[in-house]
């Protein structure tokens, strides 16, 4: 939808609830309460996240298909069967212009509060807060997008009128030099030098944790001041995190980059994003700077002269997931946190990198010889990011850039890093099969992929385009930091080819460490990181590329107690009571084969027909993080 020459509207303060609207002289129309509706039910998809995880993994969310089976409902809902195509484009010029108002604003968000707590989207304080924090972003976005004219009018009279094109499918272009032949890397040779890479991801800390508070209370996050306190028959929150929907106080933090030194020494260090805490209902720009400044000055004073190369997670913003494309100016765009980290990141990042970061939230470097390291701005593909309904294409032309610099690496023979928050197989559907077409074009580049946002260790596989047989790349996701939902706290190792000529720079083997809560809570013990697993020892894996981990899922398809090893370590060592039956294992497995959303073809091996009912359910997406 290439409307990035609209100009943008500003920024208006946020609207109070102590003094509502004066109704005998605002009566919005009917159609406004569909708008309040629409986000109440926005809010829905940003607070999910307050239901703990289950032991099954969620199907994928089909918003475009959800919207051609609302139109219909819309057009007898409100009469508009016979609205006339100029009349309903008038209707929609006016209902935007309306909109942009205070008092419609107001209004819209004062329904949308009474429909969250109708509907128990949330608890009330919850749903009063987040809406209100919500409300603005979310009327622009609407105005701009789905209330626009062309856009509404093409949904609901047809394409005569207008063009729905809300997510539609779109494709990069990619260069016309040929692709060279498929090369996998070769061993290292006996002795080479092997690179520790620290990755970290999901540090979630929250300023307000509080033992002893209740870890069970009504809000999508607890273990905090307002948590108040659990009944007599259950334990608070305990001194170093709980197995609960909590997050971690700071000392957590502290003592897991203090007590680095047993799995170092390390030569680089990934950070992928979210590093304030899961209170989304209730985050000001002040608080995720503070985040953002607090722990960046903990990691620079543990890890000292270790270069350190962050990613933008989907939780550095607020609202939370609200990342809008450069195109967005004013109060609204994300230049407050864009300069915030460069400013933060400046002693690790070179010009040319904090350059694009302060535009886009992305970057590209060369943290050694024959070593090209990406960090992609995952927002732009989330199926959260509420400011893609305005435009979805590509946003910020990132792909495209991406394509360029995996194209000037081929060229130089250098090899290739990409780190992210959101991992791809996660993305909305066009942005996703766009990034697996452009892994498939760069195979013998692109080194290694490494992502988060899950909270849990996993990995998607990577096939060639033209079979979806051939492995021939993979991404990691590795476990969060955080305990929420009910985990132990963790973080990874990489071990990658090292540095030296000729490098293949790929992932040799990794290592998980966790913190066991269950023994750091004991009254007089102190916090004791241990390793958890090492990949190739555990797995018996004769390396760690693509097909070895392709081998692994089908290997656990049949070998119950091989999965069973996986299932725990998924969770960190800390993993639901609740069994993990046939349907949960076969879509925990179906998980580890899609790199690609939406593709229920990238499963068809795991049961007998891919193209049945049976076989579509199996599609995976674990809860939003």
């Amino acid at each position: 939808m290439p409307r990035q020459g609209v100009s943008p509207g500003q920024g208006r303060p946020r609207s109070g609830r102590e003094q509502g609207p004066d109704r005998s002289l605002w009566a919005p129309s009917p159609r406004l309460l569909w708008v309040s509706l629409a986000m109440a039910l926005a809010l829905s998809d940003s607070l999910v996240l307050w239901v703990p995880a289950g032991a099954h993994p969620l199907p994928a969310k089909g918003y475009p298909a959800k919207s051609s089976r609302i139109a219909p409902q819309l057009r007898e809902a409100f009469g508009w069967w016979n609205l006339t195509c100029p009349a309903c484009k008038a209707l929609f010029t006016a209902i935007d212009f309306g909109l942009r108002k205070e008092p419609s604003v107001a209004w819209v968000g004062s329904v949308a509060i009474k429909l969250c707590k109708l509907l128990k989207i949330a608890p009330p304080a919850v749903c009063q807060s987040a809406v209100q924090l919500f409300e603005d972003d979310m009327v622009e976005v609407w105005t701009r997008s789905v209330l626009s004219p062309s856009e509404a009018c093409g949904l609901l009279l047809g394409s005569s009128c207008g063009h729905w094109d809300i997510f539609s499918s779109w494709n990069i272009s990619l260069p016309t030099v040929p692709k060279p032949s498929p090369q996998p890397p070769k061993p290292p040779a006996p002795g080479s030098p092997v690179s520790r890479v620290l990755f970290l991801t999901d540090l979630h800390w929250d300023h307000d944790y509080l033992e002893g508070t209740d870890p069970d209370c009504e809000n999508p996050l607890c273990c905090r001041r307002d948590s108040g306190l659990p009944p007599a028959s259950r334990s608070g929150a305990g001194y170093w995190g709980e197995y609960s929907k909590c997050d971690l106080p700071l000392r957590t933090l502290e003592s897991l980059l203090s007590g680095l030194g047993p799995a170092g020494p390390f030569d680089m260090v990934y950070w992928t994003g979210d590093i304030p805490a899961h209170n989304v209902w209730h985050q000001s720009r002040q608080d995720q700077l503070r985040a953002l400044t607090t722990v960046t000055a903990l990691v620079k004073k543990f890890l000292g002269p270790v270069p350190v190369y962050p990613a933008v997670g989907n939780h550095e913003s607020t609202p939370v997931n609200g990342f809008p494309p450069p195109f967005i100016e004013g109060n609204q765009s994300s230049r407050w946190l864009y300069e915030a980290m460069a400013k933060a990141w400046e002693p690790w990042l070179p010009a040319e990198a904090l350059h694009t970061l302060r535009i886009g939230g992305f970057y590209a470097l060369s943290p050694r010889p024959g070593l090209r390291l990406i960090s992609l701005n995952m927002n732009f593909c989330s199926r959260e990011n509420f400011w893609l309904l305005i435009n979805s294409t590509d946003p910020a032309g990132q792909l495209q850039w991406l394509v360029g610099e995996l194209q000037a690496a081929e060229d130089r023979g250098d090899k290739v890093h990409i780190i992210g928050h959101i991992p791809p197989g996660h993305c909305l559907k066009s942005w996703s099969w766009n990034y697996y077409r452009i892994v498939n074009r760069y195979e013998n580049t692109l080194a290694g992929q490494f992502f988060g946002h899950t909270h849990v260790d996993e990995f998607e596989v990577f096939y060639d385009e033209e079979t979806l047989s051939r492995p021939l790349s993979v991404a990691f996701l590795a476990p969060s930091a955080t305990t929420y939902i009910s985990l132990n706290p963790g973080y990874r190792v990489y071990q990658i080819d090292g540095n030296y000529s000729g490098s293949s720079h790929v992932v040799l083997d990794h290592e998980t460490y966790i913190l066991n809560l269950t023994q750091a809570n004991e009254p007089g013990a102190t916090p004791h990181w241990q390793l958890l697993y090492k990949a190739r020892e555990t797995y018996g894996l004769p390396n760690a590329l693509p097909a070895a981990w392709h081998d692994l899922v089908y290997r656990m398809r049949s070998d119950m107690r091989l999965f069973q090893t996986f299932w725990f370590l998924y969770h960190k060592g800390h993993p639901p009571s609740e069994p993990c039956g046939t349907p949960c294992r076969l879509a925990t497995l179906c998980a580890q084969l899609s790199a690609r959303s939406d593709s229920p073809a990238l499963c068809r091996h795991l049961v007998p027909d891919a193209s049945t009912p049976d076989a579509q359910s199996l599609w995976p997406r674990p809860l939003f993080c």
